[in-house]
């Protein structure tokens, strides 16, 4: 039997596109997450199911994509901690574990939250690239370079990069554009903060290689992913979501193609569905149809199910 079609209110409304969790304070909303302060060491990220594309938010929640990313970021905290040695903000996933004003809200926050230590952000995204694609691909094909790194001529539309290239961004604020910067550019901003660009960029490279690794052997291409980064109490610590397909490319490797876009495991099935409608990137975001938040949804579950090999909870 097919899956009965249920009407745009139901469906969304079985999604989570803004929290306010009463006995918490507010002190941050993202494009997807929303963050409360817990104490002064602490903070709660919930990841809500809004869905965001070339920097806008979208008017309508994909449901259950809030719990995918979370779990497979505790997921990838936990493995490449045990991997590289290098630490991430992530105390707890569990509400269970978690204080009594978080614990009372457990029916909305189970799977789609994390405890997780407080950091001094470093304001720029870092970037890493194994493949030629997106914002990157474009870039090149204007100058030849993606973020000052030059690279060799002739180069295909997602074809695999001789070497991994850091390709920094600036961390833009809700509703602006990131932008791509230079490794000297990005390292000049950090040094006026107080931040070691070298330590950060050295840092996300080891962190991509063994997620790539990883992921190859899954038999899935790990394109390009972002890490955020902050500092507590002297040391460089992994922030935010990580690896998920909301900030990184995943393709299946039997299917890939170079010269052309591929059918990914990520967050390129809504780019596209945009592109397909001639979407206005400076206006603001529009409501999505059921059916391309359900595929997506598909995406984000079957990306999970190959890395994790167990069901979201959901």
């Amino acid at each position: 039997m097919s899956e009965q079609k249920i009407s745009d209110e139901e469906y969304f409304a079985q999604g989570v596109l803004d929290t306010n969790l009463e006995g918490l304070k507010k002190v941050y909303k993202g494009k997807v997450r929303d963050v409360y302060e817990v104490d002064e060491k602490t903070s709660l990220f919930v990841v809500t199911d809004r869905i965001s594309s070339y920097d806008r938010v979208m008017k309508t929640p994909v449901p259950g994509k809030g719990k995918i990313l979370n779990q497979l970021s505790e997921f990838w905290f936990n493995f490449l901690e045990e991997k590289t040695g290098i630490k991430n903000h992530m105390i707890t996933a569990d509400v269970d574990k978690m204080p009594e004003a978080v614990r009372k809200h457990k029916k909305i926050l189970n799977g789609r939250c994390m405890l997780v230590r407080k950091l001094k952000m470093i304001p720029i995204e870092a970037v890493c690239r194994a493949y030629i694609t997106g914002s990157g691909f474009k870039d090149y094909q204007k100058t030849g370079a993606v973020c000052g790194n030059k690279l060799k001529e002739g180069l295909r539309n997602c074809e695999k990069l001789p070497e991994f290239i850091f390709t920094p961004a600036t961390k833009a604020a809700y509703g602006d554009h990131d932008e791509n910067i230079t490794e000297s550019e990005a390292d000049e901003r950090m040094k006026k903060l107080g931040f070691d660009f070298k330590n950060m960029k050295d840092a996300a490279l080891k962190l991509f290689a063994e997620a790539v690794a990883y992921a190859e052997a899954n038999g899935i291409i790990l394109a390009d992913t972002k890490f955020e980064m902050g500092m507590l109490d002297g040391v460089l610590i992994v922030g935010d979501e990580v690896l998920t397909p909301d900030s990184s490319r995943y393709w299946d490797k039997k299917k890939y193609i170079v010269g052309q876009q591929q059918d990914s495991l990520d967050k390129q099935y809504v780019r596209d569905y945009l592109t397909s409608i001639n979407f206005n990137r400076d206006g603001g975001g529009v409501p999505l149809p059921q059916e391309v938040c359900k595929k997506t949804m598909e995406k984000y579950i079957a990306i999970f199910k190959i890395l994790t090999k167990k069901d979201p909870i959901l």
